[in-house]
C-alpha cells in the first residue's frame, strides 16, 4: 500500500480529490473542472506524493473516464463502491456533513481500509461486449415498451382485442382491416401507424445490434456460447461485467457476485437460507435468461433437471433458482477454462509435451478413473462437439453439471 490514499469524488461539473496518510489525517485536498485538462491538473497536484494511490469512487460508472485517463497515465487506482464510501461517512464519528471534500476523504478512507476495492485496468476486449450488451438491453426494453403501447391502441380499435403477442406484420395487417370510426377512431389508427413505424426501426436496430454483438464474441474467443441456452447476448451481458474471471476464488463467490447463491439468515441454532437480492442483476438476469430457455425446451439436460426438483417437491421458482445456479457453475467453470488456454497460449510452447492432465499432484486424469469421481455429479453441461457420436462422449464430458441439453 502506497503512503498516500487520494480520494476522488468524480461529478458531472467537477471532481474534487483529498489526501490522507496511513493514520487518516487529511494531507492537501483540491478541485477542479471536468474538462479535458483534469487528469492533468490532478497529477499535478498530487507530484507531492510519489508513492501515492488513487481511488476513485465508482469507477465503473461516473468516474469511468477519470479513473482510465489515471490508469493510462501509469497511476495505480482502486475501484471503491460507493455504497462502502457512504457507510464510511455514515460510521465516522461526530457530526460529518455531507459536502464533496467529506464525500472524497470517505472515498479515500475506504479504500484505505478495505481490501474489498479492486484495482482499475485498461478497458480490454469486455468493454466492447459491455457496450453492445448495454445497447441491446436498452433496444429490447425500448422494443417491449412500443409494443405495449401499440397493444393498447388496437384493444381500442379491434373489437374483442388482440393476441399479447404480436408482431409487426400482424399489427399491419389488423391496421389494413380496421375501418375507423369517427375523429377519433382514425386518432388512433393514425397513432397505432406511428407505433407500428417504431417497432419496425427498433427491431432494424436490435437486429443490427445483435449482429455486432455476434462478432463481437466470436473474436473474445470464448467458449461459453457452448453451453445450451448462452446465446451471445448473453455471453456479452456476462463477460462484460465479468472482465478477469480470476477475481473470483470459487464458483460460490461468481454465485454470490450474480445472486444466484442464497442468502444466510441463520439465529442461534436456527439455520436458514432466502433468496439473494444482491449482486449484479444484470448478471443475474443473464443466468435466469439462459435458466428458462433450457426450461422451455422439454428435451434439454436443464428441463430434466428441472423436472427432477420438482419431483422432489420443490415449488417452480425453487426449481428454477436450483437451475439457476446450474447455469452459474457451468459458466464459472468455462471461462475458468477459456482463461486457462489464454494463459497457455500467451506462454507460448512448454512444459512436458503429451501430459493431458490440468495437475498431476491432484490425480488422475477424469478419463482414466475406473470409478468415476468420488462424488458423483450430474449430467453434462455441454453440447457434443460436432460429429460425435451418444455413445463416444468422453467421461469428462460426463461429469459436468446439468444445465444444457443434447441437440436432437
Amino acid at each position: 500500500m502506497a503512503a498516500v490514499m487520494i480520494g476522488a469524488g468524480p461529478h458531472k461539473e467537477s471532481h474534487t480529490a483529498v489526501a490522507i496518510g496511513m493514520s487518516e489525517e487529511i494531507l492537501g485536498q483540491v478541485r477542479v473542472r471536468a474538462s479535458a485538462a483534469q487528469a492533468g491538473r490532478l497529477l499535478a497536484w498530487a507530484q507531492s506524493w510519489p508513492e501515492r494511490t488513487w481511488a476513485v469512487e465508482g469507477a465503473g460508472g461516473l468516474g469511468h473516464l477519470l479513473s482510465q485517463q489515471l490508469v493510462a497515465a501509469g497511476e495505480q487506482v482502486l475501484d471503491v463502491p460507493p455504497k462502502l464510501a457512504a457507510r464510511v461517512r455514515l460510521l465516522a464519528s461526530g457530526n460529518v456533513n455531507k459536502n464533496d471534500p467529506n464525500d472524497a476523504r470517505s472515498v479515500a478512507v475506504a479504500a484505505l481500509r478495505s481490501p474489498a476495492c479492486l484495482p482499475v485496468r485498461a478497458e480490454d476486449h469486455t468493454a466492447v461486449l459491455k457496450v453492445w450488451a448495454k445497447r441491446h438491453r436498452d433496444l429490447s426494453r425500448a422494443r417491449n415498451q412500443v409494443v405495449c403501447r401499440l397493444h393498447a391502441v388496437l384493444c381500442d380499435l379491434v373489437p374483442g382485442g388482440v393476441s399479447k403477442r404480436i408482431t409487426a406484420g400482424q399489427a399491419a395487417r389488423i391496421l389494413d382491416q380496421v375501418q375507423p370510426r369517427g375523429a377519433a377512431g382514425a386518432a388512433r389508427w393514425i397513432l397505432a401507424e406511428q407505433f407500428l413505424a417504431d417497432l419496425r426501426r427498433a427491431g432494424a436496430q436490435r437486429n443490427d445490434v445483435k449482429k455486432k454483438l455476434a462478432a463481437a464474441v466470436q473474436a473474445s474467443g470464448t467458449t461459453v456460447t457452448e453451453i445450451f441456452g448462452v446465446g451471445p447476448a448473453v455471453a456479452a451481458a456476462v463477460l462484460g461485467d465479468v472482465r478477469d474471471i480470476s477475481r473470483f476464488p470459487s464458483s460460490d463467490h461468481f454465485a454470490a457476485c450474480n445472486g444466484t447463491a442464497p442468502v444466510e439468515v441463520s439465529s442461534g441454532g436456527r439455520v436458514v437460507c432466502r433468496l439473494s437480492l444482491r449482486g449484479n442483476r444484470r448478471m443475474n438476469h443473464a443466468v435466469h435468461m439462459a435458466a428458462v430457455t433450457q426450461v422451455r425446451y422439454p428435451r434439454s439436460k436443464g428441463r430434466a433437471y428441472y423436472d427432477k426438483k420438482i419431483a422432489e417437491g420443490k415449488t417452480s421458482k425453487e426449481a428454477l433458482r436450483a437451475l439457476k445456479r446450474q447455469v452459474s457453475d457451468a459458466l464459472y467453470k468455462q471461462m475458468k477454462a477459456d482463461a486457462r488456454r489464454a494463459a497457455a497460449s500467451a506462454a507460448g510452447p512448454g512444459g512436458h509435451p503429451g501430459n493431458g492432465s490440468v495437475a498431476s499432484v491432484a490425480g488422475l486424469h477424469p478419463a482414466d478413473r475406473l470409478f468415476g469421481q468420488a462424488t458423483p455429479g450430474p449430467d453434462s453441461t455441454l453440447r457434443p462437439q460436432p460429429g460425435q457420436s451418444k455413445g463416444k462422449r468422453s467421461a469428462r464430458q460426463v461429469r459436468r453439471p446439468v444445465t444444457a441439453r443434447t441437440p436432437a
